[in-house]
Parts: C-alpha cells; sequence; structure tokens
C-alpha cells in the first residue's frame, strides 16, 4: 500500500547520504593533533565532553521528537549541525573545538531516534513494518556511502588546504535541511499516560532498564558492540601513522571502511535470517576479537585493515538491534526508547574513551589495541549470554 508519507523513505536515504557525507572525518585526528596542538588524550577527553553533551540532551530530545514530531527534532538538528560545522573554520583552540564539538553533538541528539523513528512510522502506516530491517539497512548503506565518499578525497584536500573539509560541509548539511522541510509526519499517537511530562519520561525509562527484560538486555548488548567499534574510530588515524601508511592514503582507507560498513547493512537481513540470533552473535563477538587482535599484534603497514572487521561487524549489528529495540516500542515512545539505547553508548564512552586515550598516549595505539583485545574477551561472553537467555530463547524468529 502506498501513502503519502511513502516519499519520506526516499527522502530519508538523501538525509542518511547527506549527513554521513563528512568530509573532514577522515583526518579529524590529525586536523587536532596538527592544527590544534591535541594530545590523544584530550582528543579522548574532547569526543568524552562530545557524548556528554549528546548525553544531556539525548533523552529530552528524544522525547521532544515524540512529542512535537520528527521532522520538527530533525530540522532542528540540521540548523545547529551547519552551526557546528561553522564554527570549526575559525576555530584554534581546545575552548573552540570543544563548542563546536558541543554544537555538533547538540545536532546528533536531535537526529538520534527521530529519523529511525520516523522511518518505522512510515513502514507501519504503509503496513511493511515486518520489513524494517531491510529499510534500515539500505538507510545505514546510503549513510555509509556517503561517508565513504566524502572521505574519499580527503586526504589531498587536507593537504591542499586544511580548512577545505570543513567549508564543503556546511554546504552539505544545508542541503539537508532542505531535504528535511520535504518530509511528512505520519498520523500516530503521540499521546502521554500521566499528567506530567517528567513523570512520563520517568515511566520510560524504567520500562527500558528495570521492566522490559528483554529491551534491557538488548540495549546492554548493543552498547558494547557499539563501543568495540567507535574506539578504532578515533585511534586509527594515529595507528596509521604510527606504522607508516603514506598520508595520501587515509582517505581511500576510510572510504574503504565506510562502504564495509554499507555492504554489511544492506547484506544485514539476509545474513541474520540465515544465521539466527545465537550464530549472529557469535559471528559479532569473533569479527571484534580477531580484529583487535590482529590491530594489537600484527601492524605494519596494512594493519589497519582489521579495523576493516570492526566496520563489518558494525554495518550487520546496526539493523539488526535497532529492529530488535522498535519491535519492544510503541508509536507514542518510540524515539524516546532510541534515544535511550543511544544514552547508554554515550555514557560507556564518556566513562571509557578518556581512559583509552590515556592508554593509547602512554603505551601507542597498537598496544592499546592488544590490551582492549583482553577487556572485550572478558565482557562480550557476559552480555551475549544476557541477550541469548533474555531474547534469543524465546523469539529466535525475529530479526
Amino acid at each position: 500500500m502506498v501513502t503519502p508519507f511513502h516519499a519520506n523513505i526516499g527522502k530519508l536515504y538523501a538525509f542518511a547520504f547527506l549527513q554521513k557525507t563528512l568530509f573532514p572525518m577522515a583526518i579529524i585526528t590529525l586536523f587536532w593533533k596538527d592544527h590544534i596542538g591535541l594530545s590523544l588524550t584530550e582528543i579522548l577527553v574532547l569526543q568524552g565532553i562530545f557524548s556528554a553533551a549528546t548525553v544531556l540532551l539525548e533523552y529530552p530530545s528524544g522525547y521532544v521528537s515524540d512529542r512535537l514530531g520528527y521532522r520538527t527534532a530533525l530540522s532542528i538538528a540540521t540548523v545547529i549541525g551547519t552551526a557546528g560545522w561553522g564554527l570549526y573554520t575559525v576555530a584554534g583552540s581546545f575552548g573552540e573545538v570543544l563548542a563546536a564539538e558541543i554544537l555538533l553533538g547538540t545536532a546528533l541528539s536531535f537526529i538520534s531516534g527521530s529519523d529511525s523513528a520516523l522511518l518505522y512510522e512510515t513502514l507501519l502506516a504503509e503496513g511493511k513494518e515486518g520489513q524494517y530491517a531491510r529499510y534500515e539497512g539500505r538507510v545505514n548503506g546510503f549513510s555509509q556511502t556517503g561517508e565513504a565518499l566524502g572521505a574519499l578525497f580527503a586526504g589531498v584536500m587536507y593537504a591542499a588546504m586544511p580548512l577545505l573539509p570543513f567549508f564543503l560541509q556546511i554546504g552539505v548539511w544545508a542541503a539537508a535541511f532542505s531535504v528535511v522541510r520535504t518530509m511528512k509526519e505520519p498520523p500516530r499517537d503521540t499521546g502521554i499516560s500521566t499528567h506530567s511530562h517528567l513523570g512520563e519520561a520517568l515511566r520510560i525509562t524504567s520500562y527500558a532498564f528495570l521492566d522490559n527484560r528483554r529491551l534491557r538486555a538488548i540495549i546492554l548488548l548493543n552498547t558494547l558492540l557499539g563501543i568495540a567499534s567507535f574506539y578504532p574510530v578515533w585511534l586509527i588515524q594515529p595507528y596509521m601513522r604510527e606504522n607508516g601508511v603514506p598520508l595520501a592514503w587515509f582517505g581511500p582507507a576510510w572510504a574503504g571502511a565506510n562502504l564495509m560498513v554499507a555492504v554489511f547493512a544492506l547484506a544485514s537481513h539476509r545474513v541474520h535470517a540465515s544465521l539466527g540470533d545465537r550464530k549472529g552473535i557469535f559471528l559479532f563477538c569473533a569479527m571484534i576479537l580477531a580484529g583487535y587482535a590482529g590491530l594489537g599484534l600484527v601492524g605494519g603497514t596494512l594493519g589497519f585493515l582489521f579495523y576493516y572487521l570492526l566496520t563489518a561487524m558494525r554495518g550487520l549489528r546496526g539493523p539488526i538491534f535497532l529492529h530488535y529495540t522498535q519491535n519492544e516500542s510503541r508509536s507514542s515512545e518510540r524515539a524516546s526508547i532510541l534515544s535511550l539505547q543511544s544514552l547508554s553508548f554515550r555514557i560507556a564512552f564518556i566513562v571509557s574513551g578518556p581512559l583509552v586515550g590515556r592508554l593509547a598516549d602512554r603505551m601507542g595505539v597498537q598496544q592499546a589495541f592488544h590490551v582492549l583485545l583482553y577487556g572485550f574477551l572478558l565482557l562480550l561472553p557476559l552480555l551475549s549470554w544476557l541477550f541469548l537467555r533474555n531474547v534469543a530463547r524465546t523469539d529466535e524468529s525475529r530479526p
């Protein structure tokens, strides 16, 4: 059934592509180190503060999105994000970079949950919600393709003019705003069960982390898998430099990593249908451990290729775990619960990120990956068991 909201799907693909066409990302760590003068510890502290800014607004923005509309939340995000990238063009100190990152974190908090919730509600209006993982995989595919294309010539642009990637980024986010304004909000339940917004927010939080053991297990494992693929995002560039990878390779290497995410996101629903929950979780764990083992023990000019195992895992994981979460959510609280899931990830990074940065500064990036391997060897089996005990055993057929 085609509805007046069907065009949202294509527009969400376009928004995902534009949002993740991040020209600076392939060289951002080098920019911070070379032009701002930050250490790896300061960089991970900076990202911890970025996550803290996101945390402060993560759940409130999701709640606002549920009440005021997903399009409104995405519009707010694109305006704030454009301002954040604009500030980068004049930044010259830790404080100015921090201000830009806080703006970008605020923008991300308004996007988080709103885009996925809008996709699910659009599919629900068309009677296609059972195919959500397939469509979410396509969204991820477009987003990672955008990031790959943005990164392809980032090293060359950075070498020619360090601020060029940031100027281009402003135009991309302005285009994303134009796309968002043409989307349509599907009809849905936006009511609350109490007279207090605070009371309703607390009720949803309790539901996600205390009352619904299935949802709690999903969020906890998804957080750990997300963290495993996130540390290397900020460490892989200095890792490549430590191992003598030429600067001209940085853009194509980053593009290749994001294409891995895109390809595996598109294939995620088929892989899960073939493997099921238990084998799928085992595959995620194996990819993480093999990736960290390679980064920590092998090294060399091509050692960064083990990072691709982690980006492949990220692509497979995203649509599958979002579908789990969507299935445990009602329309009136969908963006709120998705934001709580992102909140869990952000808090985990705030706590652990600066410690990982300090470890990398003291021991070297390669040795830091080696140490992290043992941490994941301890945590992955525990949270995987909790997930399989609460989710897979009673719901082996669900994606």
